[in-house]
């Protein structure tokens, strides 16, 4: 019991003195061995004389306890004094955690769950599948994509063979064309020709319904003769048969009245004949008039259908000329249809990356966490399904204070005392230095110009790699605690 109280009067004193210089007290093996030998040898000594000597007068025993004391503050000090050493060499903290890269699995497109592959906390290699989402409806648009990339490669399939065809028919064409605007203009003249020959004739007919009807009126003029003379003949005739009745004239007499009485009707039928006749030649002129009006009529039409040929040839001659500017517009067809070839191959391999997307690979060696999903659960673009925690890849950020920072330098060594392992040390280097304080980077950075100021001896997070890659025996997590210590001297 007595060198157990020894050990902890020598211990706090230790402590005691550590607390003056201004440093938290650390353990260190070998001189706490050294302390405890040179206590219980002081100690022991006392005790075997305390143990002899029980009897001892008050004045003897109250000067053994000084020499105890005396003793035993001598220790302290120099324990102090040998830590005080020691511990300026160095520069820890305990405000040091270990961080290390954590990769956030999220999908890029939308759908159902229809496969996991792994489990929370399960060890995954970099190109592992985690999951499989169902990949129908990006099939399916794989497919629309694929058909139109199809229908814009026979367009322009169609626009080159159209391009071709117009280079090969132009000329042809052209010189058809031109052909035809000779042709049609040659028979424009013809039917004017003709036209005009309708129209002499048509004044040729209407000349010889003239004559006719001067013919018809010259001819009527005769039958009043005619009929008078008729008229004349039957009165003789009447006379002479009265008197050849009464036999005051002769046989002879009265077949010269019969003669002229004949005579007079045939004339008379005669020139109604001519009237007749002169009547039909009328009618036959102006016949012919209607018929030399139709045909000029005719000929008038054949004109203008031949002047419309001679129109539609120059028109199919201009249609022959603007070929280049066809073979441009096709060239221009053949340019978009190009375009949406290009269009669609980029939308083809959109489906077919979104098809990829389907399956979630491992991006990293790691383990799995924070797995929050399960099958035929839909998921959206960017959620999270998983964490991937990079335990190969870890370093120490340790939070030191601004005050700690004087002799530190970028490549310094580091004892790292991790929480989880008490009895097992890693080795580091200083990495780098954040160039500002934490508090200057947090969410709501502290205004230090409105109300009363505090001064706050502010920290620098320092990064630390370690000098050997974590083991399989010892794992080091991000969030894990330690604490680090900078030998600076």
């Amino acid at each position: 019991m007595s060198e157990q109280r020894v050990e902890k009067q020598a211990k706090e004193c230790v402590e005691k003195q550590a607390s003056k210089n201004g440093n938290r007290l650390n353990s260190n093996k070998i001189d706490d061995k050294i302390l405890h030998s040179e206590v219980l040898a002081s100690e022991n000594e006392p005790a075997k004389e305390t143990k002899s000597n029980e009897t001892l007068p008050p004045s003897k025993k109250r000067r053994l306890s000084y020499i105890i004391l005396s003793a035993v503050a001598l220790v302290a000090i120099i324990g102090g004094l040998l830590y005080w050493i020691y511990s300026r060499q160095f520069e820890s903290t305990d405000d040091a955690f270990i961080e290390g890269d954590i990769v956030q699995i999220s999908p890029k497109v939308s759908a159902y769950i229809s496969k996991i592959y792994v489990k929370n906390n399960q060890l995954v290699h970099k190109g592992d599948l985690l999951v499989e989402l169902d990949p129908k409806d990006y099939e399916a648009k794989l497919e629309q994509a694929k058909a139109q990339l199809r229908t814009a490669q026979a367009q322009r399939t169609q626009s080159l063979a159209q391009e071709n065809l117009t280079r090969k028919t132009t000329e042809a064409s052209k010189n058809q064309a031109s052909s035809n605007v000779q042709t049609a203009k040659s028979n424009v003249e013809q039917t004017r020709a003709a036209a005009d020959a309708k129209q002499s004739q048509i004044r040729q007919a209407q000349t010889a319904v003239k004559t006719a009807q001067a013919n018809l009126a010259q001819i009527r003029t005769q039958i009043p003769q005619a009929q008078a003379n008729l008229d004349l003949a039957q009165k003789e005739f009447n006379r002479r048969q009265t008197l050849y009745n009464n036999g005051d004239i002769s046989k002879q007499s009265l077949d010269q009245a019969t003669t002229a009485l004949q005579t007079a009707q045939a004339q008379l039928e005669a020139a109604r004949k001519q009237v007749e006749a002169a009547q039909a030649r009328v009618g036959e002129a102006q016949a012919n008039v209607v018929t030399a009006q139709e045909n000029y009529r005719q000929s008038l039409a054949q004109v203008n259908l031949t002047q419309s040929q001679v129109n539609e040839s120059a028109g199919r001659l201009q249609d022959a000329e603007a070929a280049p500017e066809r073979i441009a517009v096709n060239q221009s067809q053949i340019g978009t249809a190009e375009a949406s070839i290009e269009q669609a191959e980029v939308a083809v391999h959109q489906a077919e990356l979104e098809l990829s997307y389907t399956k979630i690979y491992a991006p990293e060696d790691g383990y799995v966490t924070r797995k929050t999903i399960e099958e035929g659960q839909i998921v959206q673009s960017g959620a999270a399904l998983m964490a991937i925690s990079m335990s190969d890849s870890v370093w120490v950020i340790a939070n030191f204070k601004e005050t700690q920072l004087e002799l530190m330098r970028v490549g310094q060594s580091v004892e790292i005392k991790v929480d989880a392992y008490p009895s097992q040390t890693f080795h580091g280097r200083i990495e780098s230095f954040q160039v500002g304080t934490g508090s200057r980077f947090s969410l709501l950075p502290p205004e230090n110009a409105t109300g009363n100021f505090v001064k706050v001896v502010q920290r620098i997070p320092v990064k630390i790699a370690f000098d050997e890659k974590p083991d399989n025996v010892h794992l080091l997590a991000p969030g894990m605690s330690v604490e680090p210590s900078v030998k600076v001297r």
